[in-house]
């Protein structure tokens, strides 16, 4: 209602983790140059090879994708409606940090569609310690919420990565 934003965000790039005071930035450089690593972008187009072929019309090899990692703080107010992730992206992954069971209930909701009964069939992953989800980005088949996040609720942190386009 304020007009501030309910959701913190850090990007973990190598080079603006550098510029970290000592003690954190000897802890996320490793965690940020992981990230943005050429080896995990391309276990994950190994995983979702398939549908992103599927969805570019072309092979695995000539896609182009590059990292946006970050660590996100959703604070009492955040929420987002059902939403497919943006054509600008290609895979969409997201670890749980949460500070232990407490928050369960936090976890993204994953739709069968936008609208209608698809919109109320819903599966929800539990936002719990070591969890997480990865998906490759297909229009009209990956529909995900977060319910309202409450100022009892706690901090919602996570370590979101998301991998774009590069050259449509």
């Amino acid at each position: 209602t304020d007009g501030s934003s309910t959701r913190l965000r850090m990007y973990l790039y190598p080079e603006l983790v550098r510029r970290l005071p000592t003690k954190q930035r000897d802890a996320w450089l490793p965690v940020a140059k992981a990230l943005c690593s050429a080896p995990l972008r391309d276990a994950f187009k190994r995983k979702f090879r398939r549908a992103l072929e599927a969805r570019f019309s072309r092979p695995i090899e000539r896609l182009t994708f590059y990292p946006v990692p970050m660590l996100l703080r959703d604070l009492g107010g955040y929420r987002i409606g059902i939403h497919g992730d943006s054509v600008s992206k290609a895979i969409t992954v997201q670890l749980y940090l949460p500070r232990d069971e407490s928050q369960a209930h936090l976890g993204t909701r994953f739709h069968e569609g936008r609208d209608g009964e698809a919109a109320r069939r819903i599966k929800t992953l539990a936002f719990r310690p070591a969890t997480g989800y990865a998906f490759p980005v297909v229009y009209h088949a990956t529909w995900h919420s977060v319910a309202p996040v409450s100022d009892a609720d706690g901090e919602r942190n996570s370590l979101m990565l998301t991998y774009y386009v590069l050259n449509g």
